[in-house]
């Protein structure tokens, strides 16, 4: 896996998120339990880190074993970190 560089400017870094969101958006919107994508901080043990990522939001957190081979979320996308998070079931008021 990449890493990705720590000289990066936090604008660069929303930027490659960016990019990446809208290459793989609909690639992750069709695994199951996924609800949404955007770009965002990425949590580590519930707590905000600085770091930019790509978060994926899903209705509940399943352990990989869990979930069929192509339903589950790298941990990074052409170098951009993915943060899963879990959100619930979204609905529309």
């Amino acid at each position: 896996m990449n890493e990705i560089n720590q000289d990066i400017e936090p604008q660069d870094e929303t930027q490659r998120a960016r990019a990446v969101k809208q290459a793989y958006t609909s690639q992750l919107m069709a695994k199951a339990n996924v609800v949404g994508v955007g770009v965002g901080f990425c949590q580590r043990h519930g707590q905000r880190t600085e770091q930019v990522g790509l978060v994926v939001m899903v209705d509940r957190k399943l352990p990989a074993a869990q979930l069929a081979p192509e339903d589950v979320i790298p941990h990074e996308i052409d170098g951009v970190p993915v943060d899963v998070q879990e959100v619930g079931e979204i609905r529309a008021y």
